[in-house]
């Protein structure tokens, strides 16, 4: 950039944190006009916080103009390190307020997607109780694939994730709330689709191109065993459905997040006793630092809501 390179090194100013909460929304908008109505404050002084954290990393966070907005190599990183900066503000401050015995602050809620249909689920009551119990608390609730909710989770950008359980980490907490039950699919203009099921082999579903989640998962797991290779590689239900509904692939799909489908005759199960798997959904949050009031609170309401499934 032509400039002095400094860092930003010893304490923060409250300047310093206005700088980076701006960068992570004109980060997360992908742009600094996308971002206008999120800050509340112009395109103009947008773009004049951003050159002053430039100048006083000394780095080039992103590369803006005709050819549109991206975050350089080094913007990305800083992106990361703000996420966990301010996560841990935010934790900071719910230390605070549990001394004050008062719940406020913010939480950011991790969930894997499609999980709202299942009768199972009760999520929506968790966030009900939560609010009555915290209303001055602020929350950030966000959909992501099952990889990015764990290393949200271990890097504290994430408090609690709800995710399908696969493996356990000893630096987390889990807790089961509730099962989903999983069937193969396909299409209606899939060669499987008028035939019996009775009389589906495997030979007739390893001969047709299958569409998989792209992450370690028990969809990944059920799939090595089976020695499927993907053919499609996806990352949530939705990519999945649009697969089926090609004509051209099977996969897997929750039954409640499927029927809409099925009932129309767009989809169909294929051989329901052979091709199943039960996912056991768990809420998860780190051992260390302690939980703050705020996300104890919230994991208590989890619990409590699924009580009747446990």
């Amino acid at each position: 950039m032509g400039r002095k390179q400094t860092a930003l090194l010893g304490q923060l100013s409250d300047i310093d944190l206005r700088l980076l909460r701006v960068f992570r929304a004109v980060a997360e908008a992908g742009g600094f006009s996308a971002a206008e109505l999120k800050l509340n404050i112009g395109r103009s002084t947008i773009s004049r916080h951003i050159k002053d954290l430039e100048l006083r990393l000394g780095i080039t966070l992103c590369h803006r103009g005709r050819s549109g907005f991206a975050l350089t190599d080094e913007g990305q990183q800083i992106y990361q390190a703000t996420l966990r900066l301010l996560a841990s503000m935010d934790h900071f401050r719910g230390e605070v307020a549990d001394v004050h015995k008062r719940m406020t602050g913010h939480i950011t809620i991790g969930l894997f997607d499609k999980t709202a249909s299942n009768p199972d689920s009760r999520i929506h009551k968790a966030i009900q109780t939560f609010d009555d119990l915290a209303p001055e608390v602020t929350m950030d609730i966000i959909v992501e694939p099952l990889n990015e909710l764990e290393s949200g989770v271990m890097e504290g950008r994430i408090q609690i994730a709800v995710i399908p359980s696969h493996r356990e980490s000893s630096s987390l907490v889990y807790q089961h709330l509730f099962y989903e039950q999983m069937y193969l699919y396909c299409g209606a203009e899939h060669p499987l689709f008028q035939k019996d099921s009775r009389t589906v082999t495997v030979e007739d579903v390893r001969g047709t191109k299958y569409a998989g989640l792209g992450y370690h998962s028990p969809n990944m797991e059920l799939s090595s065993e089976l020695g499927w290779e993907r053919d499609a590689t996806v990352f949530d239900q939705e990519a999945i459905i649009h697969c089926l509904l090609s004509g051209r692939y099977v996969g897997y799909l929750p039954d409640h997040y499927a029927g809409s489908f099925e009932r129309k005759g767009l989809i169909r199960p294929i051989a329901k006793d052979k091709y199943h798997y039960q996912c056991d959904f768990v809420a998860m949050h780190r051992i260390s630092p302690k939980p703050s009031r705020v996300v104890e609170t919230f994991w208590d309401c989890l619990q409590e809501a699924h009580q009747e499934n446990n």
